[in-house]
């Protein structure tokens, strides 16, 4: 840590990278970052290679980001490229390019972190890496007001679902207190995440549910989503990111997989599991990465069918040898 904070003070452009398909933790690690360091008087270009979900677009630094082609057309040249929640080269799309001729520092909170820079701090003890972003802003002496502590609080609230899973450890309530402290709003936060969802949403999920199924004595719950059933009800990858927590939600179920044709020959596999089931080692086993509990990998060139057929099976195997069901 003590090494990136000393290359944000040296630098004067720096160029801040999320990942591709971005949650909540992502967007709010690349806007406190951008906003606390613009404000310290630095040119700042907050970027992620991905279309940002319609659901954040409330907040007023959004427009701001930039995908990889608006970052060439603005011919911004930084002296240090900062990448957050990011645990592999493939997680910042096309801003990988950059990786071996922009200096570069990571930080991140993934157990299946690949190290691929000059610097980086990584700690999977942390809930959210927005917890992380917190201490590097601390330390810079960032001054938060509302808007930057709202912004960092978002990233606590959403990679904790909202200090509901295990990764709410005690840490993690005191961070979220402090920045509520310091002015954060909570229920903007909530208002924005949970309670703003469009019609076609429940109508897709419905048919998710129709096509649900079940493996390993309940333990296991799976569905898909083809890139005909989002254009059937004009939606996108943005508004499933969270129907695979509420497949985990149905009583019994260990483990819950979304697997989403986000473009054509592209699945990405969303898993969510409970209390017990160890699903970056298995991500790992399948080209992706993540947590404990919450895990994922992008696949090209398959099928949703294909990929289903490959992925389903190693997982009831694991299940079975884990627990012994048939």
């Amino acid at each position: 840590m003590e090494e990136i904070v000393k290359a944000l003070k040296e630098a004067n452009k720096v160029l801040v990278v999320g990942h591709i398909m971005p949650d909540g933790d992502d967007i709010s690690s690349v806007l406190s970052m951008y906003t606390a360091l613009k404000r310290m008087g630095k040119e700042v270009m907050p970027a992620i290679d991905w279309n940002i979900p319609w659901i954040f677009e409330e907040l007023e630094e959004v427009k701001d980001i930039v995908d990889y082609d608006g970052f060439i057309e603005s011919g911004f040249k930084p002296d240090l490229m900062l990448i957050v929640d990011v645990s592999s080269p493939d997680r910042i799309g096309r801003f990988a390019e950059l990786v071996e001729k922009v200096k570069t520092a990571v930080v991140d909170h993934h157990q299946t972190h690949q190290k691929f820079t000059d610097y980086s701090w990584v700690d999977s003890t942390f809930g959210a890496c927005a917890q992380m972003v917190l201490r590097i802003l601390e330390k810079l002496g960032a001054e938060y007001d509302e808007k930057l502590a709202t912004l960092n609080l978002m990233g606590i609230l959403t990679d904790t679902g909202f200090l509901r899973y295990p990764n709410a450890d005690v840490r993690a309530f005191k961070d979220a207190t402090k920045l509520v402290e310091r002015g954060g709003k909570p229920y903007v936060i909530s208002r924005m995440i949970l309670e703003n969802k469009r019609l076609e949403q429940f109508k897709l999920f419905s048919e998710v549910l129709d096509k649900m199924k079940m493996e390993a004595d309940g333990l296991l719950v799976y569905s898909y989503i083809t890139q005909e059933m989002y254009k059937k009800h004009n939606c996108t990858s943005d508004d499933s990111s969270g129907f695979v927590s509420e497949l985990r939600s149905i009583r019994g179920v260990e483990v819950a997989v979304m697997f989403m044709e986000v473009e054509p020959k592209h699945v990405h596999v969303s898993m969510r599991s409970r209390e017990w089931f160890d699903l970056a080692e298995f991500a790992k086993s399948i080209g992706g990465g993540g947590h404990k509990r919450a895990a994922g990998a992008s696949i090209e060139g398959k099928s949703v069918q294909e990929v289903i057929d490959m992925v389903v099976p190693k997982l009831v195997e694991k299940l079975q040898q884990e627990v012994g069901v048939k």
